[in-house]
């Protein structure tokens, strides 16, 4: 295995792309919604791409996901790139950072968030959507 390659999660499996492919958040495979319209997850599911998500100005991880998800918390880790507006993230021990247009994220599970200001916060999530949003079994 490649150093650089992270080991695959049980129940993963690698996928091989063969051939150039272009694909646009504007056009997702999946859609996932936030509960009372809080914003949304656009994926593409075919290729483990996560893609944006679209947080609304109020959109609260305790009111929008967690009924969805079934957690105390977040439970699934963050590598995403913020596009617009703006979030607080606060972890579970505490520890709380506010992250805007610009920002790269890495936020480990073990978390909750909320959209600061009244712009939309809109991210593209390179790790964890492909989990989020779902409820567990």
């Amino acid at each position: 295995m490649d150093s650089n390659r992270q080991p695959l999660r049980e129940g993963e499996k690698e996928v091989v792309i063969a051939g150039i492919r272009r694909m646009s958040p504007d056009n997702p495979e999946e859609v996932r919604r936030f509960q009372d319209d809080g914003g949304q997850l656009e994926m593409a599911t075919s290729t483990k791409v996560r893609w944006r998500a679209t947080f609304r100005p109020g959109w609260q991880w305790s009111n929008h996901v967690k009924p969805i998800a079934g957690t105390e918390s977040c439970e699934v880790p963050h590598r995403g790139y913020v596009i617009s507006g703006r979030m607080t993230v606060r972890m579970n021990d505490g520890e709380e950072e506010t992250f805007g247009a610009g920002d790269f994220m890495l936020i480990p599970p073990g978390h909750a968030g909320w959209v600061v200001g009244d712009e939309p916060c809109v991210v593209i999530d390179l790790q964890g959507m492909t989990d989020c949003a779902t409820q567990k079994t």
